[in-house]
């Protein structure tokens, strides 16, 4: 067996159980309850000897989390830089790209084709989409907010308009304000991604492949215009393939 790979992320932390080349299966867990990550660690069987690597987007519960691993087992890497992350990285402030976004562009390279641009979208609590060249360097990339994150700003900030759900089950057009929130919110974050894409292809025109991850990328996936890869894996196979050696 190879590590588990581990992604605090805004919403959840996702485990990943690895072979020594891919992940081949995930947990998404709450990112503050220890009472399911120890269920995790008995359903999976695992040892103290085990192997850890762990990185994300929210220090807080990424160090609680480490603190939990280590009464556990002595062996934790944790991913904070990108000087620990095997990419080259062409932006203003290196230090300040979320490592997030550096580790789907890891996983990336690994599986994108020769000479082949990517473009990156992972659709979470914020969606990025980011832009690698055909020679595997991280260009940078937009960010804009999420599903969720769309539907709460509208409830905070109005003084009638309620918190939705959004799922798979929009259409358009809407016929209640539950149904116009669902809707709007899904073709704007789906819009962004759109035009973002088309922007990246008029700007850097060169062949490119599409990888879509994120919490969210099961719903956005079939309404996008653009062929893309769904890959759940994208940013733990990151983590893996940042492995310290």
């Amino acid at each position: 067996m190879g590590p588990i790979v581990v992604d605090v992320g805004n919403s959840r932390i996702k485990w990943g159980l690895c072979s020594s080349a891919q992940v081949w299966s995930i947990a998404a867990l709450p990112g503050d309850d220890a009472a399911a990550w120890q269920k995790q660690w008995l359903e999976w069987k695992l040892e103290p000897a085990q192997e850890w690597i762990v990185s994300g987007v929210h220090p807080l519960r990424r160090d609680v989390l480490v603190a939990w691993i280590k009464e556990r087992c002595d062996a934790v890497q944790v991913l904070t830089t990108p000087k620990q992350v095997p990419l080259q990285i062409d932006v203003e402030y290196p230090d300040r790209v979320g490592i997030d976004r550096l580790l789907n562009a890891v996983a990336a390279n690994v599986r994108r084709q020769e000479n082949v641009a990517a473009i990156l979208v992972d659709a979470g609590s914020a969606v990025t989409v980011d832009y690698v060249d055909g020679k595997g360097v991280f260009r940078g990339g937009a960010i804009f907010p999420g599903l969720r994150l769309m539907a709460q700003a509208l409830h905070d900030h109005t003084a009638l308009l309620p918190i939705v759900e959004i799922d798979d089950a929009v259409a358009l057009p809407g016929t209640t304000s539950v149904k116009a929130i669902q809707a709007g919110v899904l073709y704007a974050v789906i819009g962004g991604i759109e035009r973002l894409i088309t922007e990246y292809q008029h700007r850097h025109p060169a062949a490119f492949e599409i990888f879509l991850t994120g919490g969210d990328a099961k719903s956005i996936a079939p309404r996008l215009h653009h062929p893309v890869h769904l890959w759940p894996e994208m940013t733990l196979e990151g983590i893996l393939h940042s492995r310290p050696r």
